[in-house]
């Protein structure tokens, strides 16, 4: 007991060192909250019943207090922070290749163009079975474990054992690691006859210069208007979402303005120079589209530069400081709310310290039929703004209410397709096909078009899909089920074969042709 009113004494003289230098900073902080915390962990670290982990328990208090705020301030440990970090910074240091796992055998689904798998002559389908002296097909590695092991630093270089179909015998590369691109971007192509069509993914550190480059490369193949795609794209980084939407708008502009109660007002203007700040331009958002996203939504549509098509965005309109702490790990913050143009709120209600309500609000808006119909929006009447050139009137309380809503449709797939897709029987029996095939659908198909236009799934692999399903149990409810599934199931296992023999811009061009907010923004456009 006595070392415990030691400890206890020397926590309280420490709070109260630190506490008092940082009270002359921060005229916010209660000195005897800090103590009491403080206090807290000495107890529970000396005389708790069994032995506790210090790092646990720490992580633990600020979950806590971080959970009692909103819903997106978190703590994330320093695997975890590397993980969120390394999508939006556009590169890592790795091998170079797009693979997937066939039963516990990573395969080859693409290498990243000249990239150091490229390089040394690995190919699509080759079958990573060795990593310098591990195996690591056959022994059950988690996907994780995997891309750990090919990862590493750049010049340093790894030593790969790899299976090739119609090749006896093992053949070894030594691959050098090197900075490996991460694009924001998914597709850029001519749509329609003058009409320019691009897909971002996120908003990442490339971001602007992709989008850049592609709006370059459109309108050198004759783009006059474009479709800008922002469907599913859950945001990123806010300096992102500037240079995005300063190709759409003029010097000067206001994008956006955040504030909060410790942090002051901050406004975000177009720089100028953007490369398509004239032609139609509609931008396409869905229930998922957020933060960084709706910041570029919400600019264009307050000054009237485009049209917004789709379903109302997330509403995810708070700003995140990330504060680095001394292990590696971070906390993101919440410090200020984001503003559009007309001042406008981005952020949806939510309830301090409920985040399954607010994560349960997808749900809710299906329920009350939001997604479905447009008379069943609820539009709050007391956050009405008007639009800066054309005084439109434009609503907050939440998300960008688009200009042209565009209902979900929820006929599109039978329970029988979902519960194929849920047990992954049309991804897994996709995979085999193509790995055998590949060779020969490349050989055959020189380009996607033809690819689009010829090629038809053949009845063996919808016929597999179906028999392993019902092996487990997983079958139609009767034939009429069963041929609405059919296809549907053709059109997605043609999807996955685009996707993985060409890339994400030809998987788009084919995808596009279902998409029924493509078809309204091409119906606008008046090129449908």
């Amino acid at each position: 007991m006595k070392r415990l009113l030691t400890l206890l004494a020397l926590s309280y003289a420490l709070a109260l060192t630190a506490t008092a230098q940082l009270r002359q900073e921060f005229q916010d902080i209660d000195v005897n909250q800090l103590r009491k915390l403080q206090m807290v962990h000495v107890a529970v670290t000396e005389l708790y019943v069994d032995t506790v982990n210090q790092g646990k328990l720490t992580e633990a208090g600020i979950r806590g207090i971080l959970n009692s705020l909103d819903p997106h301030s978190s703590y994330s440990d320093a695997k975890e922070t590397k993980a969120i970090n390394e999508p939006l910074q556009g590169n890592f240091e790795g091998i170079g290749v797009q693979f997937n796992m066939l039963e516990d055998t990573l395969v080859v689904i693409q290498t990243i163009r000249k990239g150091p798998s490229e390089k040394v002559g690995i190919l699509a389908g080759d079958r990573i079975v060795k990593v310098n002296d591990q195996v690591i097909a056959g022994v059950k590695m988690e996907r994780d474990s995997i891309m750990r092991v090919l990862r590493g630093p750049k010049g340093t270089v790894v030593k790969l054992g790899i299976i090739r179909r119609g090749v006896p015998d093992m053949i070894w590369f030594n691959v050098t690691r090197d900075k490996i691109p991460m694009n924001t971007l998914d597709a850029a192509y001519i749509i329609r006859p003058g009409v320019g069509y691009i897909h971002l993914d996120r908003f990442g550190a490339t971001s602007g210069a992709e989008v850049k480059e592609a709006i370059e490369k459109l309108k050198g193949q004759g783009m006059k208007d474009l479709i800008f795609d922002l469907e599913s794209n859950g945001g990123g980084y806010l300096g992102a979402a500037v240079e995005v939407a300063n190709q759409f708008l003029n010097a000067g502009d206001l994008i956006v303005y955040t504030e909060g109660r410790a942090t002051p007002k901050e406004q975000l203007k177009a720089q100028g120079g953007g490369l398509f700040r004239k032609g139609k331009l509609i931008v396409l958002v869905d229930e998922f589209t957020a933060s960084a996203a709706e910041i570029v939504s919400g600019a264009v549509q307050d000054y009237d530069r485009g049209t917004i098509v789709g379903r109302r965005t997330f509403g995810k309109g708070l700003v995140q400081r990330p504060i680095p702490l001394l292990d590696g790990s971070m906390i993101r913050l919440t410090v200020a709310h984001y503003y559009t143009p007309s001042g406008r709120c981005i952020q949806k209600p939510y309830t301090k310290g409920r985040k399954s309500e607010y994560e349960e609000d997808f749900e809710n808006r299906f329920k009350h039929g939001e997604l479905i119909s447009i008379d069943s929006i609820r539009l709050d009447s007391t956050k009405v703004y008007h639009t800066l050139n054309k005084r439109r009137p434009v609503y907050g309380g939440g998300g960008i209410m688009p200009d042209v809503f565009v209902p979900l449709d929820t006929t599109t797939y039978t329970k029988y397709y979902m519960a194929l897709r849920r047990g992954n029987y049309i991804n897994d029996q996709s995979l085999r096909y193509i790995d055998r095939h590949r060779a020969d659908l490349k050989a055959k198909y020189k380009d996607i078009k033809a690819f689009i236009k010829n090629y038809e799934v053949p009845a063996e692999l919808t016929d597999t899909i179906v028999a392993v399903a019902g092996r487990k149990g997983v079958k139609p409810k009767d034939d009429a089920e069963l041929q609405k599934t059919l296809k549907d199931l053709r059109f997605t296992l043609k999807s996955l074969i685009i996707y993985d023999i060409w890339d994400r811009n030809e998987y788009f061009q084919f995808i596009n042709s279902r998409s029924d907010i493509v078809k309204k923004a091409l119906e606008i456009l008046g090129t449908s």
